[in-house]
């Protein structure tokens, strides 16, 4: 007796189709699973067994062979045992051959149905492939909820689930998400942050146009504080945004029970000891990295020259191309990464190169040598340079109300719907994304700003990628002041952000 039962596997965060092929035979009682299976998939044998035997249903005497096609891709993970427990139910002709459905889930010895990571962005792809039906665990049902076109039917245990295949009874299918904001947690405001004008209306550029950051100055003067702001100000995710955001932190298995999509902008902040693979991922099961974890938000990075070099390396893909492609034996992986990237550091290992008050005890060669650890086309890639300086007593102890963040957010806000009128059907995001061939359509300068541009690029020695993040820069700027062209006074903002490399990276040149 044969049975067909379909299911789905991950490669990444792309979904694939399963087929489990169960045979039962008079034979020499066994129960092997073939196609490649990890140990999770091994250990389905004795999940399946006992949830079978507590639930009052038989388990065949003959010879199990459980076939997971394809059988080149490996199988990982505990998700199949429902639909091998489906398939030996129907194989004995308990149940009916399901067709067109899918089953994902793993089994408690009793017979629950427990979560599984990744049902998201396997659903979404089963929806692509035609697939009418899906039955998984109640634990998922918040995440499946966001998944159109199919019907989704969550299962607590398999009773139910066998009863209403005979029809016996029925179960109701999740509800379709609507496209709600969701209640947050507190987000730290930049109203507790005294003094740095200069470093908030970087950040306040960034926000508005997805630009990189890079925060240099002395221990204590707030660069942590203030990048812990910044998802305060930045704007609302839409809906494609959110779903792109939820597919990864559910195949990672970092979703919140019962939250079908994730609304708020991640905030990720690796120690600087994080690895290679903790930052792009992959690893024996491929899991999603920082780097895939910080899509659609913020990444930061503290303490900079602190990180391994190749982690710091590994930077410069994404922060170019908005995606991590890893390239592996048996497998090779993209993951989304399109983020903001907010760093900070020290200017020496002491933290008081350049301090107005405070002498630096570092040699020269030790300066030199910390600050090599960013390398120059990393620091490249990160459109605003900002030295945050220490704060007075003055301005510590004044009373005066700071800007709030929801101020600083309206005109976020309003740069950004700037930007999705201007490339409405285009799919640029924002203006840290513009492709190059497309500058000199959106970022139209001024016969001033033209002439002052022409002389800092050989003045400067800048870089084509430098030359065309200034454009990016000051295309933000004018959309703050809602300019249809880049006026002189944009242009020479966003030079002043590019200034610090020569202050510290090149000062005896």
């Amino acid at each position: 007796m044969l049975a067909t039962i379909r299911s789905l596997g991950l490669t990444g965060i792309e979904p694939f189709a399963v087929t489990a092929e169960v045979s039962v035979s008079q034979a020499m009682p066994g129960f092997d699973i073939v196609g490649l299976p990890d140990a999770a998939v091994r250990e389905s044998r004795d999940r399946v067994r006992s949830a079978l035997l507590h639930s009052g249903y038989p388990f065949p005497d003959g010879r199990i062979v459980v076939n997971l096609a394809p059988a080149g891709v490996r199988k990982v993970g505990s998700l199949y045992d429902l639909p091998i427990l489906i398939g030996l139910l129907s194989a004995q002709g308990i149940l009916p051959e399901p067709q067109n459905a899918i089953f994902l889930g793993e089994l408690s010895l009793s017979g629950e149905v427990r979560s599984v990571d990744g049902v998201l962005p396997m659903l979404l792809g089963a929806a692509g492939l035609g697939i009418s039906s899906a039955f998984i665990p109640a634990g998922n049902a918040a995440e499946a909820s966001a998944v159109q076109g199919m019907t989704v039917y969550p299962v607590a245990g398999i009773g139910e689930l066998v009863c209403f295949l005979r029809k016996e009874t029925t179960l109701l299918p999740v509800s379709d998400c609507a496209f709600e904001e969701a209640a947050g947690p507190p987000l730290a405001d930049f109203s507790d942050v005294k003094g740095q004008q200069v470093a908030k209306r970087a950040l306040e550029i960034a926000a508005a146009g997805g630009h990189n950051v890079l925060m240099i100055g002395a221990p204590g003067t707030g660069k942590s504080m203030l990048a812990k702001r910044l998802p305060s100000i930045l704007p609302e995710m839409h809906p494609e945004e959110a779903v792109e955001t939820t597919k990864i932190y559910s195949a990672a298995g970092l979703l919140p029970p019962g939250v079908p999509l994730i609304r708020n902008r991640p905030f990720r902040a690796p120690h600087h000891t994080v690895s290679t693979a903790g930052m792009c991922g992959g690893g024996s099961i491929p899991r999603p990295g920082e780097l895939s974890l910080a899509h659609n938000g913020v990444l930061f990075l503290d303490e900079l020259p602190e990180f391994q070099r190749p982690v710091l390396e590994a930077l410069r893909q994404p922060l170019e191309d908005g995606t991590l492609t890893l390239s592996r034996a048996q497998a090779r992986l993209s993951y989304p990464s399109r983020f903001t990237l907010v760093a900070a550091m020290n200017p020496c290992p002491c933290g008081y190169f350049g301090h107005p008050t405070r002498s630096c005890t570092c040699p020269e060669a030790r300066i030199e040598r910390y600050l090599d650890r960013v390398s120059g086309p990393l620091l490249d890639r990160i459109d605003l340079h900002v030295e945050v300086l220490p704060v007075g007593y003055d301005l510590l102890s004044s009373r005066r109300q700071e800007e709030t963040s929801a101020e600083i957010r309206a005109r976020v806000t309003n740069a950004r719907g700037i930007q999705d009128r201007r490339f409405g059907g285009l799919g640029i995001p924002c203006n840290a994304e513009i492709p190059p061939p497309m500058l000199p359509r959106f970022c139209p300068l001024s016969p001033d700003a033209d002439a002052l541009l022409r002389k800092l690029f050989d003045r400067l020695s800048l870089s084509g990628r430098a030359y065309d993040r200034i454009l990016k820069v000051s295309r933000t700027i004018a959309d703050l002041d809602s300019s249809g062209q880049i006026e002189l006074e944009h242009l020479n903002e966003a030079v002043q952000y590019r200034s610090l490399d020569r202050k510290y990276w090149n000062r005896h040149r």
